[in-house]
């Protein structure tokens, strides 16, 4: 919705000129093309073991977002090319396309481990910045503009390479972990509701619920059928996903992935709960813990040691409270920062 309030984000950010970046380790600073998939993918698995090897980004997870329509491959991507050939660093700057209550530039990409620290970093943000700036300046949109980075605890150099660039924390993030080896709560809904396994001809519903559910959290906007669709393909797991069904309405819905890659870095097997959400004329009738509690048993019966999600610590619905009831401890945090304009 527009913020009358607000003039248009092309009156209020200045578009700055591209910014080239220079540095004597690297040889060749250049766009990604759908070519440099796998070496894109080498950064990114190099950048996650050594900040948290609990989860790790697989190769069609860098094909989809290199192949995002909304991705402008020549504009909106650089790869640091060292004087070896290898990929030094990768910066994508991203702008999903449903913007109703704000318009994010998502600060994507970093350094690989053996170039960390001699300032490559800086160059490669300073080029990002740049860049969102310059897609927040296109924008006739009368709505707040938001460059947007994040940090987890365990990788600090990233929060201050970030808070150094005149971006500031603004919210934080837990990952929780639940162990299947205790009894899972005895919970049901409210009223007569429906706990079904998900199927793909739910798919439209389960998005338009999905969005509607989290209108009221923090940062968040509706999800392009492209990122949907990347919420229930790769590692989705449709037997561990369920929806919640009142007269014929999906009232409510856990999507859930299972991706053994990470189960080393994680030291035990699980699954990971991507997505819990109540659209809110169902709320207050127990509908999320019950759509857990389903999550919990099935995993259980996969034979998994552990059920894994991600929450935000101020959620208005008071999700990590549900979560801690149902037995989820917290285990990591990360830090969400933000430029506002």
């Amino acid at each position: 919705m527009t913020d009358d309030t607000l003039s248009p984000l092309s009156e209020r950010v200045a578009a700055p000129p591209t910014y080239r970046p220079q540095h004597p380790l690297i040889a060749e600073w250049r766009p990604a093309t759908a070519a440099d998939v796998d070496a894109v993918h080498e950064v990114y698995r190099a950048i996650d073991t050594a900040d948290h090897p609990n989860y790790l980004t697989n190769r069609e997870q860098v094909e989809e977002e290199l192949g995002f329509s909304f991705i402008d491959l020549e504009q909106d991507t650089l790869l640091a090319i060292a004087a070896d050939g290898r990929v030094a660093a990768v910066g994508i700057v991203m702008e999903p396309p449903r913007q109703e209550s704000l318009v994010r530039e998502f600060m994507n990409g970093g350094v690989h481990p053996e170039f960390r620290e001699r300032g490559i970093g800086r160059e490669l943000l300073a080029w990002q910045r740049a860049r969102g700036e310059q897609k927040l300046a296109a924008s006739d949109k009368r709505l707040p503009g938001w460059l947007v980075g994040y940090a987890d605890e365990r990788a600090p150099g990233r929060q201050r390479l970030l808070e150094a660039g005149g971006f500031e924390v603004v919210r934080y993030f837990q990952t929780m972990e639940r162990d299947l080896a205790d009894p899972v709560p005895d919970v049901t809904p409210v009223g007569d509701v429906r706990i079904e396994p998900y199927r793909d001809e739910l798919s439209a519903a389960v998005h338009a619920a999905r969005d509607d559910a989290f209108r009221d959290h923090w940062g968040s906007q509706p999800l392009s059928d492209e990122q949907f669709h990347g919420l229930v393909s790769g590692t989705f797991a449709a037997d561990l996903s369920y929806v919640a069904m009142i007269d014929g309405d999906v009232a409510g819905i856990v999507l859930t992935d299972v991706a053994e890659e990470d189960w080393p870095g994680q030291g035990f097997t699980g699954s990971y709960v991507s997505t819990v959400a109540v659209t809110r004329p169902y709320r207050g009738r127990r509908i999320a813990p019950s759509l857990l509690r389903a999550v919990l048993e099935a995993s259980a019966a996969r034979g998994l040691e552990k059920v894994v999600l991600d929450v935000d610590a101020e959620n208005p619905t008071g999700a990590l409270g549900l979560y801690t009831g149902m037995g989820f401890v917290t285990s990591q945090q990360e830090v969400g920062l933000v430029r506002a304009y």
